[in-house]
């Protein structure tokens, strides 16, 4: 597993864009010489940098498995701050990148504007939409990968009401924005869905669906946040936590582990790979296939059939999922796991709706009316 890097201040401008191209690791971004194509797909990731063990590492191994099967060229820009989201598109830009691929809501509006002074090029954003004010739009040349998280987040939810002894679970983002929202809005009705079920009352902490408040970091990277933020839930008897705030969420996890009681539900990846140091506390994770989101762009503009119409991942067309129980396997009682699947089931077929505010096909239809 490669060390989580914790990043530099911003660079001064002449330095950034110096180094906006570097890739990950030498030589590791580029394609071979006798690459097939002189297609060149590029990558920004969002502050948390490409060993965040969530999101961005999840884009950056799509575009790698883009590179091997259609033998591409491909660049990447690490981004340290916000600041560095505008200057490292222009770089991209700059750099021959005949797609631009952003990870993150945060770099929606350098997208956005590089897409429209360069309609001849082809922009993709993980985990959000284009808006123009608070609404959605479309751009020609632009296309959204988005998920809805929700779905896989209420299976998370359920479970985790399911398996607290404590009759109290949480959960809490990073920054207030609609892809961190969205799965705690299917957290929170799944927990409510076990609790009709039941006839239980498992309470959760940190998030009001009804009035979209709730307990934020405001920080992606500071694992200290999210440790003292775990802590405040322990103490206040949640035995289940669910942080929606990437590298934030080992500070959380490292408070879970000291607590000794604690179980832990991951978020975008499969935490019991991704953070091994805490596969003991891993119940599940809330799963976003982010790499197969970025491989079908990239295919897709490598091919020439590259349109705007966003990339949607479902329960049903498996781009979003709950992860195996791994050691939870055998403390799951049978009953809950023949309940989770029957309600992911449900889901699939659209017999259950989950709904969020935050939700991309929501997005979708107002971006289209």
């Amino acid at each position: 597993m490669r060390n989580f890097k914790k990043f530099a201040a911003v660079m001064a401008a002449t330095a950034l864009a110096l180094s906006a191209c570097s890739g990950k690791d030498a030589g590791g971004d580029k394609g071979s010489e006798g690459a097939k194509s002189d297609f060149k797909a590029c990558l920004v990731s969002d502050a948390g940098g490409w060993d965040d063990r969530s999101f961005n590492e999840s884009a950056y191994n799509g575009l790698m498995q883009s590179k091997d099967a259609l033998g591409i060229n491909v660049q990447t820009a690490e981004s340290s701050s916000d600041a560095d989201f505008a200057p490292n598109v222009e770089a991209m830009v700059s750099d021959g990148c005949k797609m631009i691929i952003g990870v993150g809501y945060l770099l929606e509006q350098p997208l956005q504007d590089a897409a429209n002074n360069n309609p001849d090029l082809q922009f993709g954003l993980v985990d959000s939409y284009f808006t123009d004010g608070d609404a959605p739009v479309k751009v020609d040349n632009a296309r959204p990968l988005v998920f809805n998280t929700a779905e896989a987040a209420y299976l998370a939810g359920y479970l985790a009401a399911g398996m607290s002894k404590s009759g109290t679970v949480a959960t809490f983002g990073g920054l207030q924005i609609p892809s961190v929202t969205i799965f705690m809005d299917g957290f929170v009705d799944g927990v409510a869905k076990y609790n009709a079920d039941k006839g239980a009352s498992v309470k959760v902490l940190g998030w009001d669906k009804a009035s979209q408040a709730g307990a934020f970091t405001n920080s992606f990277d500071d694992q200290t946040l999210g440790k003292q933020q775990a802590q405040q839930f322990i103490d206040q008897g949640a035995d289940v936590i669910m942080p929606v705030a990437g590298p934030v969420g080992l500070g959380a996890a490292a408070a879970a582990q000291e607590a000794g009681d604690v179980m832990f539900i991951g978020v975008d990846s499969d935490w019991f790979e991704t953070a091994p140091d805490y596969a003991d506390l891993i119940l599940t994770s809330v799963v976003k296939e982010i790499a197969a989101s970025v491989e079908d762009t990239v295919k897709a503009g490598a091919d020439g059939t590259f349109s705007a119409d966003p990339y949607v991942g479902t329960l049903e067309n498996g781009g979003v999922s709950i992860a195996p129980f791994h050691n939870f396997e055998d403390k799951v009682p049978a009953e809950l796991k023949d309940a989770v699947k029957k309600l992911e089931e449900q889901i699939k077929s659209g017999e259950l709706k989950v709904e969020s505010p935050a939700s991309p096909l929501y997005c979708h239809r107002k971006a289209e009316s």
